[in-house]
């Protein structure tokens, strides 16, 4: 039996709310579209209506909509490994200063894939995918050292990649 995503939500999570950072409101039938497009980022509208109890246009002006507030992306995930790009790590990275402006400048290069700041033992966390150790060389330190701000910097390099998936769900 297959349950129907909206009608297991309890009553306070079916009503419109905002989300904990401040974000767009998502109601529970916008939770249960993106919960159906994580699942798989080419279900049809169509199917993905009959899920959640709404048209196949519905379904289509709401993922636009969840798509231009920024509350979700569809994309293509690949293994980097398979198009080209041999070398992955987690850089963690300590600033001296604003770590936002770190941030921002090691976001706005192409490697990295991924920053997060944090608490703990580093200030920003960097995931980076690049072709290769040379390549890992050059960004780590010709370019990410050479941010201000940036005060160290420790690799983790990536051995094997066991598990990837974008399935948490909505809460």
């Amino acid at each position: 039996m297959h349950s129907d995503p909206v009608a297991s939500r309890s009553a306070d999570q079916r009503d419109s709310r905002e989300s904990r950072n401040g974000g767009p409101q998502l109601d529970a039938v916008s939770l249960a579209i993106i919960e159906q497009l994580q699942e798989d980022g080419r279900r049809p509208y169509a199917a993905i209506g009959k899920a959640v109890g709404l048209s196949e246009a519905a379904v289509r002006q709401r993922v636009q909509k969840l798509l231009d507030q920024g509350v979700m992306q569809i994309v293509a995930v690949t293994d980097p490994l398979t198009v080209g790009f041999r070398r992955q790590a987690m850089v963690g990275v300590n600033v001296e200063g604003d770590v936002e402006s770190v941030a921002d400048a090691l976001a706005a290069m192409s490697e990295c894939e991924y920053v997060v700041m944090t608490a703990g033992s580093f200030d920003l966390m960097v995931e980076i995918v690049c072709e290769d150790d040379d390549h890992l060389l050059e960004v780590i330190n010709k370019r990410i050292r050479a941010v201000p701000g940036v005060r160290s910097t420790e690799s983790f390099v990536y051995l094997k990649l066991k598990k990837q998936t974008y399935m948490w769900g909505t809460r």
